[in-house]
């Protein structure tokens, strides 16, 4: 990944493709769930924060609306992204005006007013996100039982970007959470690592005893092209161990990647790669992620 530009700033991220499309191979069903996407402000409204690793293009909620219109996504998650830090504004407004369509995970500081969690809750904030992995303002492991306990009184999940490679001396940690877990990105891990390895059978355990997973990133774990076939054994054994705590999302609009941009058909594709039941992937699409995100 390129880390600075050429006058030693964090690097510009490419925009994502203006035109979108739903998938090639399957019909989109009724009540489809994007589950991981972000919408992007520009200072001074929206700052960025200082130490981030990447600039981002910003989107705004218009065109994050008009990506899951031309999809075929009835429903969207939107993700704090983490050069917003703690800074939650234009996602929570973008929640707020489209309350029946969208859910929000959210980068939350401790200590603020229950007015202020109350607000995040209402306007459609069902989780909170724990970020390790990138720059800018996320929340990390220091506070982990006092973000568990904040989650468990406002009814969020935890959703964890990570490293599985980590896992095995994150291990101890997780389990005492009471707090829903959530693992992005297939648990963020190269495929160069392999199903076999430490940290891999590490997250297949955690789903396995009751952790979410999303089936998401595969541009980030792989040095392939689309469709990303290196992923599927990755998937694939996640949906084995837990068909039922599996989601997906898109990662829209692709911050911090450099490579061949993917356009969301292309991922969905992926998506029939790793999932080639239709039973499954419908689950997957729908009742998974309206059971996770309250949309039923």
């Amino acid at each position: 990944m390129t880390t600075t530009s050429a006058d030693g700033q964090p690097p510009l991220c490419p925009p994502p493709p203006a035109t979108q499309r739903g998938p090639s191979a399957f019909a989109m069903p009724p009540g489809a769930v994007d589950t991981h996407a972000h919408v992007i402000g520009s200072p001074p409204r929206d700052p960025w924060m200082p130490d981030r690793s990447y600039t981002p293009s910003p989107v705004a909620p218009e065109q994050y609306l008009r990506m899951l219109d031309d999809v075929g996504t009835q429903y969207g998650v939107l993700v704090q992204v983490s050069v917003h830090g703690q800074n939650n504004r234009l996602m929570l407004e973008t929640l707020a005006a489209h309350r029946d369509r969208l859910r929000g995970v959210v980068v939350p500081s401790l200590g603020l007013a229950d007015a202020e969690y109350r607000a995040m809750k209402e306007a459609g904030a069902v989780g909170l996100r724990v970020n390790v992995l990138f720059g800018g303002g996320g929340i990390d492991f220091s506070q982990l039982a006092e973000y568990d306990a904040l989650a468990r009184d406002w009814g969020w999940h935890l959703q964890f970007l990570l490293d599985a490679r980590e896992l095995p001396t994150l291990a101890p940690s997780l389990a005492q959470l009471r707090s829903t877990i959530v693992i992005d990105h297939m648990g963020h891990l190269p495929t160069t690592a392999g199903v076999a390895s430490p940290g891999f059978r590490q997250l297949v355990g955690l789903v396995r005893d009751g952790a979410w997973v999303k089936l998401s990133g595969a541009y980030r774990l792989s040095d392939a092209e689309p469709p990303y076939a290196d992923t599927v054994g990755y998937a694939q054994a996640l949906i084995e161990a837990a068909p039922q705590r599996c989601v997906w999302g898109s990662d829209w609009p692709h911050v911090a990647l450099w490579r061949t941009m993917p356009t969301v058909g292309q991922l969905l594709d992926t998506l029939a790669l790793w999932a080639p039941d239709p039973a499954v992937r419908d689950a997957i699409l729908t009742t998974n992620a309206q059971q996770l995100y309250g949309f039923r």
